[in-house]
């Protein structure tokens, strides 16, 4: 299992840099800018000891990986997971470039993580675990070098402690810009932790709009009931669609009708499963993936619509919250029969925008409300958007290459302009 992942997860990579490739082909981006964009700038690979609660002691590998930092500082979350890999931080930082390219944003990519289970450890000993982490990769952090994030598994409790302890380092000098997703407490910001569900639904409503529908009674199916797909399902069940299946990693529930999603949430926090809901049918994840619908969001794992399921597809938009969904093989596919894919390096940048907000303020020490937040969010998404929609319509191209020629010659332009220190 293991090995399949560390495949799949090199298979990332080579699919972000595959429509790297296909976006500096057709803009003929020159052999220099092509060798300096395709491959992370820098990468850190640090093994540390963390002492567990029975008194011994385990080594754990952990990552750190820059992009190139063409705008400004390098920005990326952290994710603490058994199958991180050096290769999957690889292609996540660099698909983090393409993302603040797209919505505009001064910055660049990174992302870190560390091999562990954190659910089979304590929370001492992954406090020791985060903080120790942040010790060994503290030459490279700082808000105006490289800004982490919280990512899977590591949420604003782990960003407090990262925080906390980077901030030890400059002299116990509280320094809320060294990271974003913070507590409020500590300088975090309004809006964040439901941000990549937020952005993904002002995505998701605008090529609604541009198709001839409306979000207002269009069919919704969710694939993944974490942070970002309740946050999606919320909002779009708020502004009058029917969410009609939902999924977590045991399986999904699907009821025609809509699904009563706040009774959902309750369900899902008392049993741990969406399964076995009284208002709706179970169903598998494949199943779920199949339901007619207006809008189908995976939000879970990558590599879930693939050329074996893809003819099976029966949603208008796709939107992808989670990183990678869609097979590079189940792409063409799906444009083929006119399916609208919102691509994740423009869907899921609500994250990423909103952090960059939290950075702002905690570099000036002044705090915005919510209401500033959401509408300052929704501006730089349905900007990102229109411009990749324009190029989709401009070059007869589907979103995903869209979206990759917007990011890569907006970077591409930057690079140039700046020339090559030798």
């Amino acid at each position: 299992m293991v090995e399949l992942r560390r495949r799949s997860e090199m298979k990332l990579l080579e699919t972000a840099q595959y429509f790297f490739d296909e976006a500096a082909e057709r803009l003929g981006l020159e052999n220099s800018l092509r060798e300096l964009l395709r491959y992370p700038k820098l990468q850190l690979v640090v093994i540390f000891p963390v002492v567990m609660d029975d008194g011994s002691t385990r080594q754990f590998e952990g990552y750190r990986v820059q992009h190139h930092p063409v705008f400004g500082p390098c920005k990326g979350g952290i994710r603490f997971h058994p199958d991180v890999t050096l290769e999957e931080v690889e292609a996540l930082a660099i698909l983090m470039t393409w993302k603040c390219a797209i919505i505009g944003l001064p910055l660049s990519g990174a992302k870190g993580g560390v091999s562990c289970d954190p659910k089979a450890l304590s929370r001492g000993e992954l406090e020791r675990l985060t903080r120790r982490y942040a010790s060994e990769i503290s030459p490279l952090i700082g808000p105006e070098n490289d800004i982490p994030g919280p990512d899977l598994y590591a949420n604003e409790r782990e960003m407090a402690w990262i925080v906390d302890t980077l901030s030890m380092h400059r002299r116990a000098q509280f320094i809320p810009g060294l990271v974003t997703g913070k507590p409020k407490i500590l300088g975090g910001s309004e809006g964040r932790d439901s941000a990549t569900g937020r952005g993904g639904f002002f995505c998701a409503a605008e090529a609604l709009v541009q198709l001839g529908l409306n979000m207002n009674g269009a069919r919704i199916v969710v694939q993944g009931f974490g942070n970002v797909g309740w946050n999606f399902a919320r909002f779009a069940h708020d502004a009058g669609a029917r969410v009609i299946g939902v999924s977590d990693s045991c399986g999904g529930v699907y009821n025609p009708g809509g699904l009563d999603l706040y009774a959902l949430k309750r369900h899902k926090e008392s049993t741990g499963t969406v399964l076995g809901f009284d208002y709706g049918e179970d169903i598998s994840n494949a199943e779920l993936l199949q339901l007619p619908c207006e809008v189908l969001v995976p939000a879970a794992l990558e590599h879930q619509i693939t050329e074996g399921n893809v003819a099976r597809i029966k949603a208008r938009v796709i939107v992808e919250l989670a990183n990678g969904p869609t097979t590079r093989e189940a792409d063409p596919l799906l444009y083929e029969r006119d399916v609208l894919v919102v691509p994740d390096i423009l869907a899921n940048a609500g994250g990423v925008t909103v952090s960059y907000l939290e950075w702002i303020q905690d570099r000036s020490f002044y705090f915005w409300g919510a209401q500033k937040i959401d509408d300052l969010l929704r501006e730089w998404m349905i900007v990102g958007f229109h411009k990749v929609w324009k190029a989709h319509q401009q070059e007869a191209i589907d979103m995903r290459t869209a979206a990759y020629l917007v990011a890569v010659e907006r970077v591409a332009a930057a690079a140039r302009s700046r020339g090559l220190y030798a």
